[in-house]
């Protein structure tokens, strides 16, 4: 219920800024006005952290709206609740009276309550001839609808922001995936650049993007990534080129040579002469596989080593081969990768590869961490199935957690 100047708490509270403030707002309030009490809760809802307030405060919000008889709040005495200790406890899923209070000083801070103590602090209704309110001792809610139009245009903001975060993680995930394998690309065709340049450039890129990451941040990190994938495609789409014109060339000499009549390779069948024998194709030997898990969950748990496989990785050879690559983006030397072959196995040190790579912005020195796990596979003191599991289990989302 609003007046002409502001009121103040009962007992020892102090008078406070954010009380002036939220009581002018609420006497600005156009009496004229009127909001929907559960649409306005849930543009609050969207917008609480920039509002300064917790989902705890939020739930006694909505046990304070529930007291309302009416769906559509409009400015008057209608909109002082008055409800005991125990009935808003209640009405709040049964939080206790300590905690309730103090959720109920954020939302007076935060401007969205108003109180309206009475002369020995309890909370009351007095009704004139005919029922109506004369005066009202609690909660006043006024504010909410004076500030409902901000309250929306806030909550459109989040949302937006939101769904520019997803957009911008998309493409993160896409331009990673593709400057990734074009760099498998390059280094399998022997495309000319300084690949090694470009890997470093790469690999700070490709760090974990933590859950708190602002918009700013995001900005930032897909700038890098779309100069880097721009820089890395004009050296294919140059090197596809000179192919090109290198394939012309050839097919236009032979042609002139294949004209002649008497070609040896036309006139006679090749397997009839000597040195025309055909060399039977050799695969490649398969890795010995020790690791105890299919590839398929190795892969659910280290994604990211699929991007360093043109095609994705489907075989263990496909994720030796990845792993061959990536250890000289992470900084192993030569030496460290053979000495963990030979101590764990192609696989199994595969394997921790791609581990060390998931876990690349936590891991210092990749070449000193997988020295360390080699002695200890040496001495059987290591094997890849526990870190398989930790790494499991960061991929399941934590229960209640959501994305930024």
């Amino acid at each position: 219920m609003s007046q002409d100047y502001p009121t103040t708490p009962f007992g020892r509270r102090p008078m406070s800024l954010a009380m002036l403030a939220s009581q002018a707002v609420a006497r600005s309030c156009p009496a004229d006005k009127t909001v929907h009490k559960w649409t306005i809760f849930r543009a609050i809802t969207e917008c609480k952290d920039r509002l300064g307030i917790s989902d705890r405060a939020l739930s006694v919000l909505n046990a304070l709206l529930s007291c309302l008889p009416e769906t559509a709040m409009s400015a008057g005495p209608d909109l002082v609740v008055y409800p005991s200790n125990e009935q808003l406890s209640r009405r709040a899923h049964g939080m206790p009276a300590t905690t309730l209070r103090r959720h109920m000083f954020a939302l007076v801070d935060a401007g969205l309550v108003v109180r309206r103590d009475s002369p020995n602090g309890k909370r009351y209704v007095r009704r004139g001839e005919g029922g109506n309110v004369e005066k009202a001792y609690g909660f006043d809610l006024t504010p909410i609808v004076a500030r409902a139009d901000e309250f929306e245009q806030g909550a459109a903001e989040v949302v937006r922001q939101r769904r520019e975060m997803a957009v911008a993680r998309e493409q993160i995930s896409v331009l990673r995936r593709d400057i990734g394998k074009m760099i498998v690309f390059g280094l399998e065709e022997g495309v000319r650049g300084d690949w090694q340049a470009i890997q470093e450039r790469f690999r700070p890129l490709c760090v974990r993007i933590p859950r708190s990451v602002v918009h700013a941040d995001l900005a930032g990190l897909l700038g890098d990534l779309s100069e880097l994938a721009i820089h890395v495609g004009k050296l294919l789409e140059s090197h596809s080129d000179a192919r090109n014109m290198s394939g012309n060339d050839n097919h236009n000499g032979a042609h002139y040579q294949n004209s002649k009549t008497d070609s040896l390779d036309e006139s006679e069948p090749a397997s009839g002469k000597v040195g025309a024998q055909v060399t039977p194709h050799q695969e490649k030997p398969k890795p010995s596989v020790k690791v105890g898990f299919p590839l398929g969950m190795i892969l659910k748990a280290c994604p990211d080593i699929g991007m360093y496989h043109r095609g994705g990785i489907s075989t263990w050879n496909d994720l030796v081969a990845a792993a061959g690559l990536v250890r000289g983006m992470l900084g192993i030397s030569p030496s460290a990768w053979a000495e963990a072959c030979q101590a764990m196995g192609d696989v199994d040190a595969a394997v921790t590869i791609a581990g060390i790579l998931q876990r690349a912005e936590e891991i210092r020195s990749a070449g000193g961490y997988l020295r360390g796990l080699t002695m200890k596979a040496a001495a059987g003191q290591f094997s890849t199935g526990p870190m398989i599991m930790a790494l499991m289990r960061r991929q399941i989302p934590t229960p209640g957690a959501q994305a930024s």
